[in-house]
């Protein structure tokens, strides 16, 4: 069976900032779900735990957020930067060839 990276056909496409993205914002989901569940629980246990569990995720969303920015990747304090990056990969996105298969 093919792994997943077999079937991408532009593997120089998998870069630190397309991984870093990913993280960032699997990072920034897992807030989120972490401060709802808290919300939805009733047990002082696992509030307690959920609590913890949302600290780690927002430390690790930041300690992600932080590389991007050093290696700028990331123009979280320049919205106009930001917006620059994100149009210039889009393009790239769009001449990306497209399998119908």
């Amino acid at each position: 069976m093919a792994s997943i990276l077999d079937k991408i056909n532009n593997k120089e496409l998998i870069t630190d900032e397309v991984i870093a993205t990913d993280l960032l914002v699997s990072a920034k989901a897992a807030v989120r779900s972490y401060a709802v569940a808290i919300t939805e629980t009733a047990s002082d246990d696992i509030h307690e735990t959920l609590k913890k569990q949302l600290n780690d995720a927002i430390d690790l969303h930041h300690k992600i957020a932080q590389y991007m920015i050093d290696n700028e990747l990331y123009h979280a304090y320049d919205i106009g930067e930001q917006v620059e990056h994100d149009l210039k990969k889009a393009e790239v996105a769009l001449e990306m060839p497209t399998d119908s298969k």
